[in-house]
């Protein structure tokens, strides 16, 4: 039975599972992990566990990373620099319909993976043959999606604060349109749009609380009894928690959610 930590690896930030071995590990270490794909640079984000029949590979941990390795990371930044900027014009050269996020060398400098997205299938073969020839390393073409693309790029939202996915999330929320309506927002996909593309993470945070509120609102044109004497709804406000009602043709009032209650007729449906 195994003592593992979790480990994020890469730039997609992949979640695999590390044997600590002889290790103590804490939540924040960096470590140098024997993979699939050679020495890899990790950071343990899950405390140590027993797993008795882990479910997917569990990766070697060789050691905390030490001085020379810090070194060797700063040479490796180098790299990447450097790769990208040969990878990019290859596939101008290739005149490939994609388009190119980052590289990144494993620890130990024996792949090169190429983060990459496209709105259809690319044929890299030769893209590949010419890359390996050039950088003397093996290549491997990692398509992404706009999402986790804004996530290793990073930025700033329409907040004005760092994007959420580079500072703390750690896994896309499903987002709708629908939430936005829950939440009285104006359905302009142009603001409610990160700079990724796609509806902003951030329409999920509060959607439950706003489901909740919106269960207590009455419904637009149902009648309610309020302190100022019957009328209509014909607006409601869930972060205000306040209800408008028309009391007659001439008259408008804005009432506190518990000022109000609906009629005996509108709760039969008639």
């Amino acid at each position: 039975m195994p003592i593992v930590a979790g480990l994020i690896m890469r730039r997609i930030k992949d979640k695999v599972l590390g044997d600590t071995g002889h290790l103590d590990l804490v939540v924040g270490d960096r470590v140098i992990a024997e993979t699939e794909h050679g020495l890899e640079l990790g950071v343990v984000y899950e405390k140590e566990k027993l797993v008795e029949k882990p479910k997917d590979p569990v990766v070697k941990i060789i050691r905390k990373i030490t001085p020379d390795d810090i070194k060797r990371i700063k040479e490796n930044r180098e790299k990447n620099a450097q790769s990208m900027k040969v990878v990019g014009q290859k596939i101008e050269d290739h005149e490939l319909q994609m388009k190119l996020t980052c590289v990144q060398y494993t620890f130990d400098r024996s792949k090169l993976f190429v983060y990459y997205t496209a709105e259809a299938r690319v044929d890299f073969r030769e893209l590949i043959t010419d890359l390996g020839h050039i950088l003397k390393t093996r290549i491997q073409m990692v398509q992404i999606g706009v999402r986790d693309e804004a996530k290793m790029i990073g930025g700033v939202g329409h907040c004005g604060r760092i994007l959420c996915c580079r500072q703390f999330l750690k896994e896309f929320s499903y987002v709708t349109i629908d939430m936005a309506k829950d939440q009285d927002l104006s359905l302009n996909t142009a603001k409610l749009s990160g700079i990724c593309g796609r509806l902003m993470c951030c329409l999920s945070y509060e959607h439950e609380c706003y489901k909740d509120i919106k269960k207590k609102l009455p419904a637009i044109k149902s009648k309610v009894n309020t302190p100022a004497g019957h009328g209509i709804v014909v607006a409601v406000s869930c972060m205000k928690e306040e209800v408008t009602v028309q009391l007659n043709e001439k008259d408008t009032k804005t009432f506190k959610l518990d000022q109000i209650s609906a009629t005996l007729l509108d709760k039969l449906g008639l």
